[in-house]
């Protein structure tokens, strides 16, 4: 039997997004965005306040990249969270991170994450329900390291972070437990 919890955000995994965008002087900001998902081929959109100092910076230099935290960098993933670039003007540089242009759109790479996404803004959603920043996929990029045999990004070596919205802990993809779109198959035919 279930037992009821009242409201809770009930949705597992989340993703753990490195959210990176200069302001209007070239500066690097990053947020940490658990509130993210794919929603078309193309597309990606972030659930995010209005008042975050990276929001801002996309409305301004209409690019932004996200990237798939990871294992190896959770510690300053998290810090990403729980510092705001509204307060802290060093957020970043006291990481000791790097981060190049992309060679694609008007936004910072973080090298230290092994996957990242290069996003044109595409359009902002704003209602009483929410306010999403949606990008446009320009290109994604993933360090060697992470690749299978096929060339795809293969989650097992990945490591990516995952968010649990229920205890508030990072936890660790990898396992594979079946084929998409094939361990219902069976069910086809009845």
């Amino acid at each position: 039997m279930k037992k009821d919890l009242g409201l809770v955000q009930a949705v597992y995994p989340m993703p753990v997004l490195m959210v990176a965008a200069y302001d209007e002087n070239g500066k690097v900001n990053v947020m940490n965005a658990a509130w993210g998902m794919i929603c078309a081929l193309d597309k990606i959109a972030l659930f995010i306040d209005e008042d975050h100092k990276t929001t801002r910076n996309i409305l301004k230099s209409k690019a932004f990249t996200v990237s798939l935290a990871d294992r190896d960098h959770m510690d300053v993933a998290d810090f990403f969270g729980i510092a705001t670039g509204n307060k802290m003007s060093d957020k970043f540089e006291r990481t000791g991170y790097t981060a190049v242009k992309s060679q694609h759109v008007n936004a910072p790479v973080i090298d230290e994450f092994p996957v990242v996404m290069e996003c044109e803004l595409a359009d902002v959603v704003s209602n009483e329900h929410m306010y999403c920043i949606v990008g446009r996929i320009a290109n994604v990029a993933a360090e060697e390291r992470v690749l299978s045999d096929n060339g795809k990004i293969d989650p097992e070596k990945l490591n990516a972070l995952i968010f649990d919205q229920f205890q508030h802990g990072y936890y660790v993809t990898g396992e594979r437990v079946g084929k998409a779109w094939n361990a219902g198959k069976e069910w086809m035919k009845k």
